[in-house]
């Protein structure tokens, strides 16, 4: 017999040999029913694998991300199944999971697909899934596995089976077809019940533009026919929260190719918004200590190989930057943090300094792929809201807390309600990616756990997330459509103090090493910027919007009128325009509300005459007529308290 322990701490013991689904069939037959894999100590496997010891078993579920990703990985075999049967002579790469669905990198040979072609293939996927064939585990020695892919003519699985160790290798069979993976899958094709082809691509074998350019061809699937089409109309709502579409409708940045591929051009309105979310951070930033600092763009390469980012992703950073000097090479700064070290290190500091927070927007550069390019979510220019603490051992739980505190701040004013954080550790099965010793690291990571729980933060744990000088909390938020976003990030540090040298005088009157704590609420600018647009589709809170209120005159004989109504208003600090263009005023409310400004003044002859203005609230319509002093009023009662002082 075996002992498994469920979530909940119970324990029930079992024959040696039991499956996670005959244990969740014990539980209930409802359970079994929806059960699509497990995790067994950590691992997550198939729900019909053998559990030879005793376990601990958390049952997966369609409503668990690991559940949902492995039927995806499933729907992967499925997709490659009806493709094999569709196009015989086809050849496959590599078909995961990702964030949303799956794709499979494919060789057609001499076939083309076309997205008229999609239709034909969501119906094969499902014929299959009917079937209700069970995946099947099989281990394989590699010799074998040789032997069938060879027959097979597949010259990519025997290329990725050269990576693979003898003894390590498994294959998974669903209905006619076999494929090389590790799994873990599904119990059977059944619970398979929509399918869509959204996309094909061309994408590199191996990622590397010397191969052979392979169709990927993206998917999902849902075990419900409700639940895609679901799906469906919010990809439609996103389409149009999209912060591409949104951000030149509403004429907040924009893109040059003579400027470069992914470096962000701010326009009034954005730089206004940009600034806004610049000095509510700052004041918030001062009243919890942090001083501001100011470095350069650029920094010594020396400063980066001390710090460890140039052995880490100087291959894929912006090549260096040579002077007359006989080599003398600079870098686009990629990181603020070694600049904050030297900073720290610029004079003596004692046990009485710390901690010692220091703060900046400092604008950073890292080259990405081209094809990785998307709107201001990913970019090769951006500025992080950057801050490194440097604290006492005895201090890093305490201000942990206070910057967790920071960032719950910072989504409660921009309405994200919605959040995980995700416990990112490294992974204990390949610790060459990472720098420093076994001890720091432990410290860190439970530095981390013990925060997470002391605030009772919502958290998963994720092995192999984390920076490769340290542990991460990295703050995972659900946008107003559902979307899962990572905004927001806390590392605990004890690498980089040891590399830098960085040390304070104790009580003792002995050097101690400081411990640094990263921390970015934003994580950058741009990011948050293109999060927040599609969060609130372009209808920023009234705080915050570039412009509160736009003024319309019903002709230009009330155009002087309309300059004193903004004058006035500005004694108020309420922000606006005036559209005084010789338009019907019909014409200028409609582009009013395209630009999404939350209220709009109508003055006319009436208006002038009362000394009033009409007002009508962005999506709602009429307000009625009303002083400016009661529409100052309206303004100053609809934003908090709270944020009205701080910025």
């Amino acid at each position: 017999m075996i002992k498994i322990t469920l979530p909940d701490g119970s324990q029930r013991e079992y024959p040696k040999g039991t499956t996670s689904l005959q244990v969740a069939l014990s539980i209930s037959e409802g359970l079994a029913r929806n059960v699509l894999a497990s995790k067994v100590n950590g691992e997550v496997w198939d729900a019909t694998r053998p559990i030879l010891q005793d376990s601990s078993v958390n049952l997966l579920t369609w409503n668990d991300e690991l559940g949902k990703s492995t039927l995806w990985h499933s729907s992967a075999h499925l997709l490659a199944e009806a493709l094999e049967a569709l196009y015989p002579g086809i050849k496959f790469g590599i078909g995961p999971p990702i964030e949303n669905g799956f794709y499979y990198d494919v060789d057609l040979g001499g076939s083309q697909l076309n997205p008229e072609d999609f239709k034909k293939i969501e119906d094969k996927i499902i014929e299959l899934a009917r079937q209700n064939n069970p995946y099947i585990r099989k281990d394989v020695s590699k010799s074998d596995a040789i032997s069938y892919f060879t027959e097979k003519k597949d010259e990519y699985k025997l290329d990725l089976l050269k990576d693979l160790n003898d003894g390590t290798i498994t294959f998974y069979e669903q209905g006619k077809f076999t494929d090389l993976c590790r799994g873990p899958h599904i119990p059977s094709t059944g619970f398979i019940k929509a399918a869509k082809v959204m996309s094909i691509a061309g994408a590199y074998w191996r990622g590397d533009e010397k191969n052979k350019q392979l169709t990927r061809i993206y998917a999902i699937t849902f075990p419900k026919e409700k639940e895609l089409k679901e799906y469906l109309i919010l990809l439609e709502e996103a389409k149009k929260r999209d912060h591409r579409k949104l951000g030149k409708e509403l004429e907040l940045f924009c893109f040059s190719e003579k400027v470069g591929m992914g470096l962000p051009l701010w326009l009034p309105a954005g730089a206004a918004l940009r600034e806004r979310l610049i000095q509510f951070m700052q004041k918030a930033q001062i009243k919890s200590g942090y001083l501001p600092v100011v470095t350069p763009h650029i920094g010594h390469k020396q400063l980066y190989v001390t710090s460890g980012h140039y052995e880490k992703y100087g291959a894929d950073a912006f090549q260096p930057i040579k002077t007359p000097q006989e080599g003398e090479e600079f870098f686009l700064k990629p990181m603020n943090c070694p600049h904050h070290c030297e900073i720290y290190k610029s004079k003596p500091r004692s046990y009485k300094d710390l901690p010692i927070r220091l703060a900046e927007f400092g604008t950073v550069y890292r080259y990405e792929q081209h094809g990785e390019l998307h709107g201001l979510t990913r970019v090769r220019g951006f500025t992080q809201d950057d801050a490194h603490l440097f604290c006492r051992p005895d201090q890093i739980e305490e201000e942990f807390c206070k910057v967790i505190d920071l960032v719950l701040y910072v989504f409660k004013a921009l309405d994200f309600n919605d959040y995980t954080a995700q416990i990112s550790l490294r992974d204990p099965s390949n610790t060459t990616k990472y720098i420093g010793s076994d001890e720091n690291w432990k410290k860190a990571e439970d530095a981390i756990i013990a925060s997470a729980k002391e605030k009772g933060l919502k958290t998963t744990t994720v092995l192999g997330e984390a920076a490769f000088y340290g542990p991460k909390l990295d703050f995972m938020v659900k946008d107003a459509i559902g979307r899962k976003w990572q905004l927001g990030t806390i590392q605990v540090d004890y690498n980089l103090p040891e590399r830098f040298e960085l040390e304070y005088t104790g009580s003792d009157n002995q050097k101690h090493r400081p411990v640094m704590i990263h921390r970015a609420p934003f994580g950058s600018l741009e990011r948050f910027v293109a999060v927040l647009i599609e969060h609130c589709a372009g209808k920023f809170p009234l705080w915050l919007t570039p412009e509160q209120v736009m003024v319309l005159p019903i002709s230009e004989k009330y155009n002087d009128y309309a300059k004193k109504v903004l004058d006035l208003l500005n004694n108020y600090d309420i922000r606006g325009l005036i559209d005084d263009r010789n338009e019907k005023i019909g014409r200028k409310i409609r582009d009013t509300e395209v630009k999404k400004i939350p209220y709009m003044l109508i003055v006319g002859e009436k208006e002038e005459e009362d000394q009033t203005v009409s007002v009508r609230k962005q999506g709602d319509g009429d307000a009625g007529s009303m002083s400016l002093s009661d529409f100052a009023a309206v303004i100053g009662k609809e934003i908090d308290g709270k944020l009205a002082r701080l910025v």
